[in-house]
């Protein structure tokens, strides 16, 4: 099934220099039909590398707007591009890409729309040196997470994310935050659309070069995770009604199978 779906993996990119190539050398070719990085006005050599390295689609942010301004930019070139599946890939080389074979082959077969790579499920975070103070925060918060939102993943906070087409089409992400809470914001939107979430394990590494949050905004970061969880606490429970989740119910009755068949091909 695979050959049949047009996958591409965006590189969302701050200051990557010196771990894109490693990124990219895992990256299976041989599966994945296109590669775009979208350079958020790094100060380093992240575009002279993405250049050496030959990727196609090389976008530069005249300033830097954020890790969900990135995003935003990835999905919105991969959607023009007609992927039927996109995979999100943090290029700092936290993450493995051999693992893009397995998390695209379940949304080629329909058994899911989102497939996240957890580094909580099996003992990932830890050995690969997640620190014991954000290996805690992430418990935590997911815990909180899971109870709002009425989910029982493993983890909300992971960099590795790969997506049906239908389900970037049905959410209007470009209305989320430029910030980390983008990420949060996502999940609950695909989780309030009705869509179920696969995890597979997935190995970490942290590093000196691994982009990472500083300890003042992970705080920051985790009150906004709260802020999230518990408008789509509210919103599931029919006691507030939220933009953030506006109109998607009637967006998925619309969206009749004719009809995003359409769209891929558009």
């Amino acid at each position: 099934m695979l050959n049949t779906k047009k996958i591409v993996v965006v590189l969302p990119a701050y200051n990557a220099e010196g771990t894109l190539a490693k990124t990219y050398s895992e990256i299976p070719l041989d599966i994945v039909d296109e590669i775009v990085l979208v350079d958020d006005n790094s100060n380093d050599g992240t575009l002279k590398v993405a250049h050496e390295l030959g990727i196609k689609y090389i976008i530069k942010h005249d300033k830097n707007i954020g890790y969900g301004g990135n995003q935003k930019t990835c999905y919105d070139k991969a959607l023009i591009l007609g992927a039927d599946i996109i995979i999100m890939l943090h290029p700092d080389y936290q993450y493995t890409p051999k693992l893009l074979p397995s998390m695209a082959w379940l949304i080629a077969n329909d058994i899911y729309k989102v497939v996240l790579g957890s580094r909580i499920l099996g003992k990932g975070a830890l050995n690969g040196g997640m620190p014991l103070y954000k290996y805690v925060a992430n418990r935590i918060l997911t815990f909180i997470e899971n109870i709002l939102l009425g989910q029982k993943l493993s983890e909300y906070h992971t960099g590795y994310r790969a997506f049906s087409r239908e389900v970037l089409e049905l959410i209007n992400y470009k209305d989320n935050s430029n910030d980390f809470a983008f990420d949060n914001e996502l999940i609950s939107q695909i989780f309030m659309l009705g869509y179920e979430i696969a995890e597979i394990t997935c190995p970490t590494k942290y590093f000196k070069e691994a982009s990472s949050i500083n300890f003042k905004g992970s705080v920051k970061y985790g009150f906004e995770v709260l802020f999230v969880s518990m408008k789509g606490f509210l919103n599931r429970k029919k006691l507030m009604h939220f933009k953030l989740y506006e109109n998607h119910n009637e967006k998925k009755k619309k969206a009749s199978p004719d009809r995003v068949q359409k769209l891929r091909v558009n």
